[in-house]
């Protein structure tokens, strides 16, 4: 506690600065000195005020999902830590190093739709609009601080651990902008939310964050499904209290992740990384030195989707050394039986929209 009190005074001095130019960006945006592109197809825009762990993929799932049997979705990324540069639409046989391992996610998960990566997203949208004439709504992945394109939908995501609220600008905190930015929204999740969440802790949050008139305030929390096989994902496991787990992990922030999982297993260790870590030789070996020297005779790795999209990069390598790493897929889920609120919300943003 002491730790991070000085870090945010000795960092204060930078974190101002560094607001005054996020500052003089958004207001030139917000008197019409910097020009929002604004496209004939509904955009929906989901993204945070931080720097990560809020949890826009398995969202930005929930909406291809809410979506994708009615409507043709498109998705947008930037394709963090990609190798590759500019507009590039997103195939089977693309990877992490290609695309990003989010946009590699989606498409290896949902073949139907259409999956692009662009740091240019005003240039980006009309190209998946050539591309794929048919498209009806693009899903702006990880977009709040990127104004040069307006979402219709504006949807921004806070972790129920660390709100907004609570937060600082970078590099004292991990906000990438003042906090009053979560006034553009139209929509506010909270997320990562416990299983069960009283009414109480609810309207304190409500009134921690202040929604404006025009805002409405959801809560979120994760289901996660039974760990499939990397190499083979139509085989299952079942976790029990007999198992001992090595959680391997480049997130943002595995504190939720590893609470699920404390009350499934005997145990957990953990091989972590900074967040979007491409994995190299150096890394494979570490792992396959952990699990080997583990002494548990029912021992195995679970990692997450979208580590495991970089980790494929090494499948082959993986598969000689024999080690068991299973994926564990999630699922979001709203408090208060408000999913359907929701859905009926983003649906009613597209029957309702007006070019």
């Amino acid at each position: 506690m002491f730790r991070s009190i000085v870090i945010k005074i000795l960092f204060s001095p930078f974190a101002l600065l560094y607001g005054i130019l996020i500052s003089l960006i958004n207001f030139s945006y917000d008197i019409g000195l910097l020009k929002a592109s604004r496209f004939s197809i509904p955009v929906i825009g989901v993204g945070n005020l931080s720097i990560g762990g809020a949890g826009k993929t398995p969202h930005i799932e929930y909406l291809i999902e809410l979506l994708k049997d009615y409507i043709n979705v498109a998705t947008l990324s930037r394709g963090y830590k990609r190798e590759t540069k500019g507009f590039r639409l997103v195939q089977y046989d693309d990877t992490a190093l290609t695309v990003g391992d989010e946009p590699m996610q989606y498409r290896r998960k949902y073949k139907d739709i259409a999956v692009a990566v662009s740091e240019n997203r005003a240039y980006a949208i009309p190209q998946i609009l050539q591309h794929y004439p048919d498209a009806q709504t693009i899903l702006l992945d990880d977009a709040f601080q990127h104004r040069a394109v307006q979402p219709g939908l504006n949807i921004l995501l806070t972790s129920y651990e660390l709100l907004f609220t609570d937060d600082y600008l970078l590099p004292a905190g991990r906000l990438r902008e003042w906090r009053s930015g979560y006034k553009r929204a139209d929509i506010i999740i909270v997320t990562k939310c416990p299983d069960e969440l009283t009414s109480e802790s609810k309207n304190k949050i409500i009134g921690e964050i202040n929604p404006q008139t025009h805002q409405r305030i959801y809560f979120s929390y994760y289901e996660y499904g039974h760990p499939y096989n990397l190499y083979q994902p139509s085989q299952k496991i079942y976790l029990d209290n007999e198992m001992d787990v090595i959680l391997l992990s480049a997130i943002a922030n595995t504190d939720y992740l590893i609470t699920y999982l404390d009350e499934k297993v005997k145990s957990i260790s953990d091989i972590e990384y900074e967040d979007h870590h491409i994995f190299d030789r150096h890394d494979i070996e570490k792992i396959n030195k952990v699990y080997s020297n583990h002494p548990s005779e029912r021992k195995l790795i679970i990692t997450t989707e979208k580590d495991a999209m970089r980790l494929e990069l090494h499948r082959d390598t993986l598969g000689e050394m024999k080690i068991p790493i299973f994926v564990l897929p999630v699922k979001v889920r709203f408090h208060f039986d408000e999913g359907k609120v929701f859905d009926d919300d983003v649906r009613n943003f597209l029957l309702n929209f007006l070019v």
